[in-house]
């Protein structure tokens, strides 16, 4: 009695909780931009700009660029060239996006939401728009076209700076890491894809199509891109909201029915139920059981079982007879009287 009186106690706070608070999907977990997000997006950000400061007026990392050039990584290990054509495949914007959208489509049509696809569209487009606008702007040669020794090779109509196979991987492999459902998966999915990403420009870089500087800026692009991604949270619910409108709309031209909202109902909890009750179950009366197995030789009718009667008293003695009491010898047990 005890026990279902706190679980009730229990269920009555946590439905008054409920009724106080707004009601929210379930299945969105928005991450806000704390003041931690926000630290890490402006140091980012300086990063990204002392890149191409450095770049811009051909400091010592113009240099390092051109002594890893010279020194021909691909070179050097010919035996993981192979491996490592492949590898870089893991940057490529079409086979990441096809794939990353495949897993996001299948949780958006468990979740019944949209939000996974449409965070991944939001960071390609800004990865696309950014990175793409950085190349374009700033018009580097890479190292196979290089014209000049010891220069920066800006502004000859190149596109090779940032590394768009590095900030994709960053952005395609990173955004599961930012839509992960615990924490835990969330550290998890995070390692990751910073491996890949560390390792898809490192390849760049051993390949030759990329310099040093490249891939660092590449790096700080796509890591830019996902610490942004809050600020965009209200425009993409926005967008989800209008999906769905039209969806409904849709369907109620076509006479299809609209699905109604999910209603919460109430888990209603059993008492737990100790090891000693379970391994010591209630026995039943004897007198339930005999009363159970002559059931089958009562009348039909509608019948009453033996623990709802009225409990009757036996008369007399209930003990069985003593070996100590014996008759007196000569003497014989009275008979019954008998009618007739």
């Amino acid at each position: 009695m005890r026990t279902e009186r706190n679980l009730t106690r229990r269920l009555d706070r946590v439905f008054a909780r409920l009724d106080r608070e707004p009601e929210r999907p379930a299945h969105i977990d928005v991450p806000r931009m704390s003041r931690h997000r926000v630290v890490l997006f402006t140091a980012t950000l300086a990063f990204y700009l002392a890149i191409v400061w450095a770049v811009v007026i051909t400091s010592w990392l113009v240099r390092l660029d051109w002594q890893v050039m010279f020194f021909r990584p691909y070179q050097q290990w010919p035996q993981i060239h192979a491996f490592l054509d492949y590898y870089v495949v893991l940057g490529q914007r079409g086979p990441t996006a096809v794939m990353v959208a495949a897993w996001l489509g299948w949780r958006s049509w468990r979740q019944h939401t949209l939000r996974p696809l449409l965070t991944l569209a939001t960071s390609l487009l800004l990865l696309n728009m950014t990175v793409g606008a950085a190349k374009l702007g700033m018009g580097r040669l890479g190292p196979h076209y290089a014209t000049v020794i010891g220069s920066n090779e800006m502004g000859l109509g190149g596109d090779i700076f940032p590394s768009g196979h590095t900030a994709n991987a960053v952005v395609t492999w990173g955004i599961l890491a930012y839509l992960a459902s615990t924490p835990r998966a969330r550290r998890w999915l995070s390692a990751l894809s910073a491996i890949t990403a560390l390792g898809v420009g490192l390849t760049t870089v051993y390949l030759g199509t990329h310099w040093l500087s490249d891939v660092l800026l590449g790096w700080a692009a796509g890591l830019l891109i996902l610490l942004a991604l809050p600020w965009f949270e209200p425009l993409i619910a926005k967008a989800e909201t209008a999906l769905f409108d039209l969806r409904d709309r849709w369907r109620a031209r076509r006479g299809r029915p609209v699905p109604e909202p999910a209603v919460l109902t109430p888990v209603v909890l059993r008492p737990r139920v100790t090891p000693t009750e379970q391994q010591a179950p209630a026995r039943e009366p004897v007198a339930s059981t005999r009363a159970s197995r002559g059931l089958a030789h009562l009348a039909p009718g509608p019948h009453t079982t033996r623990s709802e009667r009225t409990p009757v008293t036996p008369a007399g003695s209930r003990r069985p007879p003593h070996a100590d009491h014996r008759l007196p010898r000569g003497t014989q047990p009275a008979r019954p009287l008998t009618g007739g």
